[in-house]
């Protein structure tokens, strides 16, 4: 049987996960969007910026959110002011998460918009089809399922997020204390070797669902796209 403390942190890690993802996907999207139709000088930097969470510690994007975010001062303190500092409150924890997930996010969409046939978009707008009904009615379609892929990678990388999240929202039982946070608490104490193996298992389980989901949506998108004539 899970414990209190274990339900709470397997509760707000949903919620921290899932507020991340809908709240990063429209982003996503468009970053995915313009990066797959559009040629521009400084490219490759923005896209190495895009992915820089991938590749360094995520306690150094903590960091840069903590001092970025923190009611100490700048963007912050402004926030602090009118009530929605995100720091140490389980907002925070989705920021973060939100933030590392998102590279996976728009790495996922942005192949699904760059297998898009250039000829459908063509007709388009020879039939004089604007930028934005074209994305409607054309793109995002025919990107549904890597959408979809995208956010489901998103989801997972949220619901497993730890360096980020205890470094800019700290480890707080019931406030930010997601389900990687409580099995580092867990492993700390005497005697909490059980619930720690418990909190593993919890880790696991949607890391893998979202995995195998994703994979099957990959898969399928390749069949669709073999299907098109």
């Amino acid at each position: 049987m899970l414990s209190l403390v274990e339900i709470e942190a397997l509760s707000l890690s949903l919620k921290v996960a899932l507020t991340a993802t809908a709240v990063a996907l429209p982003f996503a999207i468009a970053v995915a969007y313009w990066l797959a139709h559009s040629e521009f000088r400084g490219k490759i930097l923005v896209d190495t910026l895009i992915h820089i969470p991938l590749v360094v510690p995520p306690v150094v994007v903590g960091y840069l959110l903590l001092i970025t975010l923190a009611p100490t001062g700048g963007l912050g303190a402004w926030l602090a002011n009118i009530g929605l500092s995100p720091a140490f409150k389980w907002q925070g924890a989705a920021i973060a998460s939100g933030v590392m997930a998102f590279p996976l996010m728009v790495r996922s969409i942005r192949q699904a918009f760059e297998a898009e046939p250039t000829a459908y978009r063509d007709v388009a707008a020879t039939l004089g089809v604007g930028g934005w009904t074209r994305f409607k009615r054309i793109s995002l379609p025919l990107a549904y399922t890597g959408t979809l892929s995208g956010s489901v990678l998103g989801f997972a990388r949220a619901i497993g997020e730890f360096g980020a999240t205890i470094t800019f929202a700290a480890n707080i039982p019931g406030l930010t204390q997601t389900l990687p946070l409580a099995l580092y608490s867990a492993a700390q104490a005497p005697g909490g070797e059980d619930a720690a193996a418990r909190l593993a298992l919890l880790c696991l389980i949607p890391a893998l669902l979202s995995l195998a989901a994703s994979e099957w949506l990959s898969r399928r998108a390749k069949q669709r796209r073999e299907e098109r004539p």
